[in-house]
């Protein structure tokens, strides 16, 4: 066994296909921060970068890096809404993150985000900027009101 979650195929291709996700991460006191997030999802863990978006806070490392360093549980939710609501449907994925850095887990999550968005072709993704997160998922709950 190589540590990965049996998923449903179905859910597989909706964690993969989804555009963004929300991270939810926490401090050590446990207070919750949520942000939005490109990832790319290779059927055992999930990579966000850092990447050179503009974004608040300066040189200091962004809340979410400093959370994750205090403490590596997160959550980070794929959802689709539609005003059908037999339509919408959610999965939750609770793991643990770690920063990659640089090497060859970097270079595999870049060439992963890479692919999946065109936007990351054009601004380039470089480790100078920002570690990337992986996530490796505990546990994964999934609903839909199609069921």
């Amino acid at each position: 066994m190589d540590g990965r979650l049996a998923l449903p195929q179905e859910i597989e291709g909706f964690i993969a296909d989804a555009r963004v996700g929300r991270l939810a991460t926490a401090d050590r006191e446990g207070q919750p921060h949520v942000v939005p997030c490109c990832y790319a999802w290779d059927g055992h863990a999930l990579y966000s970068a850092i990447d050179a978006k503009p974004k608040r806070g300066g040189q200091a490392p962004l809340r979410r890096v400093r959370n994750i360093e205090e403490n590596p549980r997160v959550s980070l939710v794929i959802d689709h809404y539609a005003e059908d609501w037999g339509a919408l449907r959610w999965v939750m994925i609770q793991g643990r993150a770690e920063l990659v850095g640089a090497g060859a887990e970097y270079a595999h999550g870049a060439s992963l985000l890479l692919s999946k968005y065109p936007q990351y072709r054009a601004m380039g993704l470089d480790p100078a900027r920002g570690p990337m997160i992986k996530v490796v998922p505990e546990r994964v709950t999934h609903w839909s009101g199609a069921t």
